[in-house]
């Protein structure tokens, strides 16, 4: 059974304008679908089914029929927005642009390729995703008002469980609950006086006219990513990067300048300026990394052996100990208990499944007794650091069918969702009804999954 159109990709319409995609040669283009005052020509839907190829989305049906669906969708969604003065603006749209340049480079190998592929220059690609992510970032803002007075009771939700049959019933996998206390190994002043001096040697090559920047961060940078395409970061807004490399970043101006060298929490950076456009810019960087001796790594762990051998024989508790000894920011303050953020803006989660947790820490808690205290082990962030940890198995639940005394959260969440989805359908439907529509001939021959487009 296909999915609801609006639990799909939101915002197929106009994604690129892509003058010699292959699926473009000897098209010749033609308005396909009206809704309201708005066309839809076909070569948007031979867009929308490029970009789906290039992404490896599978159709749940003809996609001459399930594109041009989604396009009418967006359309009845953007026009409201209209209507209720929905906006996005260059904040709410730039996060998103880099990300999806990025995914793109990496799907079709480099950014050569990738203007080979769409016929485009890089700032022409990233101005059509511009538009395309604004669109988006008004359509979720759309259905977020649409949804909003749908309320759920307890009664909604223990109904919900009594209704479906039991094969049906939600399966919850094993869940834990983990408290986590950190240290960093201890880097001595020489490591980072040796990453520093290199920094330097870099920047007087780079000024001196012996090489170029970008050819160094292809050599020595320690970023993977950008690495591969000679440091260079992308357009970016203020709040996409750590404080310290923003506030660098947006002060500059010259790019035949090289910025001093700056300390994030992955290392130590030095900056090349590139372009601005609007509120975002475009700069070059090199990542160093002070190196983590051994023996730091052995010292850290006994410190954290003494902290848990003191927790066990009763002297501290883990709680007390966290407070007093863990480095991890995010947990300090909340009695080392880690939590899961399934997306940006979403609270976080104490009850986590195995594979949410960090492979690290997973690996030490699959072994473990409820109440137990772990020994000292290492394990690597996201931005790259090891650290050194030891962790506390709060609560373990079992797998097992949902219920409403264990569960009830899940539960209500996925209420929720099906309300908000009947919601949206009605909504569609109402307006299909007050909307002017028309398909062309050939077009219109289709299993809709709204019926009301044909009147």
């Amino acid at each position: 059974m296909r999915k609801s159109i609006f639990l799909t990709a939101v915002l197929m319409t106009a994604l690129l304008r892509y003058t010699d995609a292959p699926a473009q040669n000897n098209v010749i283009d033609e308005v396909v679908w009206v809704v309201g005052d708005e066309a839809i020509y076909k070569s948007e839907v031979e867009e929308a089914r490029q970009e789906a190829l290039l992404r490896g989305t599978q159709w749940e049906g003809d996609p001459y029929c399930v594109i041009p669906e989604q396009l009418a969708v967006n359309k009845l969604f953007l026009n409201q927005a209209e209507i209720d003065s929905i906006y996005a603006t260059d904040e709410d749209v730039s996060a998103q642009v880099e990300y999806f340049y990025k995914d793109m480079v990496d799907r079709v190998g480099s950014e050569d390729k990738l203007e080979e592929y769409y016929g485009m220059t890089p700032l022409q690609i990233r101005e059509r995703l511009y538009e395309t992510r604004r669109q988006e970032y008004v359509i979720s803002r759309v259905r977020e008002k649409i949804v909003s007075n749908v309320k759920v009771t307890p009664a909604e939700v223990r109904r919900y469980l009594k209704d479906i049959p039991a094969d049906e019933i939600p399966y919850i996998y094993d869940q834990v609950e983990v408290q986590i206390l950190t240290q960093e190994p201890v880097i001595p002043q020489e490591e980072i006086d040796e990453v520093k001096s290199e920094l330097r040697t870099y920047i007087d090559r780079v000024q001196s006219g012996e090489i170029s920047f970008s050819t160094l961060a292809i050599l020595y940078s320690e970023d993977p990513e950008s690495a591969r395409n000679g440091g260079d970061l992308g357009f970016f807004g203020r709040g996409q990067m750590v404080p310290e490399f923003s506030a660098a970043a947006f002060n500059m101006t010259d790019p035949s300048k090289i910025s001093k060298i700056i300390e994030t929490e992955y290392g130590f950076h030095i900056i090349q300026f590139v372009e601005r456009l609007g509120d975002r810019v475009r700069v070059r960087h090199i990542l160093r990394k002070p190196r983590v001796p051994t023996e730091s790594v052995k010292n850290c762990l006994a410190r954290l052996d003494t902290i848990a051998q003191n927790i066990r024989l009763g002297n501290h508790t883990f709680e007390f100990c966290v407070a007093a000894y863990s480095q991890d920011k995010d947990t300090r303050n909340n009695n080392g208990l880690m939590t899961y953020q399934s997306e940006p803006g979403v609270p976080g989660v104490s009850k986590i499944e195995m594979q949410q947790l960090n492979q690290d820490v997973a690996r030490v808690v699959s072994r473990m007794h409820v109440g137990e205290i772990s020994d000292p082990f290492t394990m690597q962030l996201n931005n790259g650091k090891t650290i050194c940890a030891i962790v506390k198995l709060k609560s373990k639940i079992n797998a097992h069918r949902a219920t409403m005394a264990d569960d009830y959260d899940i539960l209500y969440e996925m209420v929720t969702q099906i309300r908000q989805q009947e919601a949206l359908e009605k909504w569609i439907r109402e307006k299909q009804r007050t909307t002017y529509v028309k398909i062309s001939e050939g077009w219109n021959d289709c299993d809709f999954i709204y019926p009301g487009w044909v009147k």
